[in-house]
């Protein structure tokens, strides 16, 4: 499995790189042979111009939301008129997993009606359990954010990477880090500071996690254009041993 960093810029898209996007790959026998598989987790502003730097935006089989704030999800927009009108013609329908509610928020971010909505590209469906999607073993878990929120654990060719969306400290992002090959975890928030309750992590909280869970490396992801970057990885490594870097647009990751 190979997770490529399309976007990691938190709360909205900063002056290297587009908010949240990450794109996992990995091949699989779908019974007509074997074939790569694309999953995008989030596809937030800005990220779809920079996906077309490491994929065709047209091989992508699913796209997992983990919540609907726009750094996560507005691309999804953009995505919609790709596939309605590219050249080649429309696109066969592709799931498009999030929580209760998105195909009528993504209908609203394009100010179309929600009855058709974006319904003849995307195959809106919600999360309620584990699902499959070619090689990829998908659990959603519900984390502590301001509206509903999911971790994703990702599971394929014997690795498993654990995304934590946006969360503060809660269970949820226990589980989502119990012995993950990869821990890609969000750290907006610096310890010290006023921050408020159940919105987001600091670096510190990041890496006490991952040692809690085990997890085998740890990727610091969505901090904000106005902190410096290296404020919660210095956290991090205050209190996780274990390898621990900085997400940055285009690195990838082989799990």
């Amino acid at each position: 499995m190979r997770l490529t960093i399309v976007g990691c810029s938190g709360s909205y898209p900063g002056p290297d790189s587009p908010a949240s996007c990450y794109l996992l790959e990995a091949v699989h026998d779908d019974g007509t042979g074997r074939r790569p598989w694309r999953v995008l987790l989030d596809l937030g502003s800005g990220a779809l111009g920079a996906l077309h730097r490491y994929a065709d935006p047209l091989s992508v089989d699913a796209v997992l939301l983990s919540h609907l704030h726009a750094d996560h999800c507005l691309d999804l927009a953009g995505y919609y008129v790709l596939r309605k009108y590219h050249p080649t013609g429309p696109q066969p329908r592709i799931p498009v997993w999030g929580p209760v509610g998105t195909a009528d928020r993504m209908a609203r971010a394009y100010d179309l009606p929600t009855d058709p909505g974006m319904t003849a590209e995307f195959d809106f469906r919600e999360w309620q359990g584990p699902i499959q999607v070619g090689p990829f073993a998908v659990e959603p878990v519900p984390v502590d954010h301001p509206v509903p929120a999911f971790g994703l654990r990702v599971a394929a060719d014997g690795a498993t990477l654990g995304y934590s969306g946006d969360t503060g400290p809660c269970p949820g992002f226990d589980a989502v880090a119990k012995d993950a090959d990869l821990l890609l975890a969000e750290a907006s928030f610096r310890s010290g500071d006023d921050n408020p309750p159940q919105l987001h992590l600091t670096g510190a909280e990041c890496g006490e996690a991952a040692t809690r869970g085990r997890a085998h490396r740890l990727v610091l992801t969505h901090v904000p254009p106005w902190h410096d970057p290296r404020v919660p990885l210095a956290e991090a490594r205050t209190t996780y041993d274990g390898p621990v870097a900085l997400a940055r647009a285009g690195d990838v990751y082989e799990l």
